[in-house]
């Protein structure tokens, strides 16, 4: 359910390389329960904001604020640990180790830097599992599971540390129709389930209208535009920079 208040606030996010302005004044916000696209060319600053947000990036200028408590600067050890985690676009378990194995390492430090004993990781572990649907490969290498299994087991890792607001960056990529499907509802469900607030960089346009309650659209490193699925794609600057005049015609704009 979504709620009135704000959980993440993002103002006026600059970042530059050298003398290309990556992200160019980024604002918007995130109310707690939200699942919100983020959207645009490749190139757009998605991944940067990211970046910037969770703290993997230093910021040129702007502020974050996580349950308006300012955490501009913070390590991102130190974000996840106040509840704000995030998927990587590439998966990177750790080899050599078991997907429980993978899964138990965000367990055993979870939120508030908390160190859990191995009993009670295990235990989260396994909960967590069940609830991605891994409960029946939880011991098998990580080397011998689908790219599908693969993205539910990251999402699960993030998952055991108890985190308020989730980045997801591609969870949907170089899967099929049917495993893009089943991965949409996975996370509706687990934002029901966890009270999760999600914010996701994804490319697949019927994943972003089917999932989003708010679209943000980057080009350029701007923010373009901010709305319901329905007034984003109706949005003359999204078709022109990113949708294209066919999809916007197959929404009957």
């Amino acid at each position: 359910m979504i709620g009135d208040s704000v959980i993440l606030r993002v103002d006026s996010l600059v970042r530059d390389f050298g003398a290309l302005r990556a992200t160019n004044n980024v604002s918007f916000e995130v109310r707690r329960g939200e699942i919100v696209g983020l959207i645009g060319p490749n190139g757009a600053g998605k991944t940067t904001i990211t970046n910037l947000v969770t703290g993997a990036l230093p910021k040129t200028s702007g502020s974050v604020f996580l349950k308006g408590e300012d955490i501009t600067g913070l390590k991102p050890y130190q974000i996840a640990r106040k509840g704000l985690a995030r998927t990587f676009q590439v998966v990177k378990p750790l080899q050599g180790m078991t997907v429980a194995e993978n899964v138990t390492v965000g367990a055993l430090f979870g939120r508030d830097g908390r160190k859990r004993d191995v009993a009670s990781a295990f235990a989260r572990t396994n909960e967590i599992l069940s609830l991605v649907g891994l409960e029946k490969k939880k011991d098998f290498p990580v080397s011998a599971i689908t790219l599908p299994d693969l993205k539910r087991m990251e999402f699960a890792r993030v998952l055991a540390m108890e985190p308020e607001v989730v980045f997801l960056d591609e969870v949907m990529a170089g899967l099929n129709p049917a495993e893009v499907s089943d991965a949409g509802e996975l996370v509706k469900r687990l934002r029901t389930e966890k009270n999760l607030t999600i914010v996701y960089i994804e490319h697949i346009m019927k994943a972003v209208m089917n999932m989003s309650d708010r679209i943000i659209v980057l080009h350029h490193g701007e923010k373009i535009s901010e709305g319901t699925p329905q007034e984003v794609v109706s949005d003359q600057r999204v078709v022109e920079a990113y949708l294209g005049k066919r999809y916007a015609g197959k929404c009957g704009i």
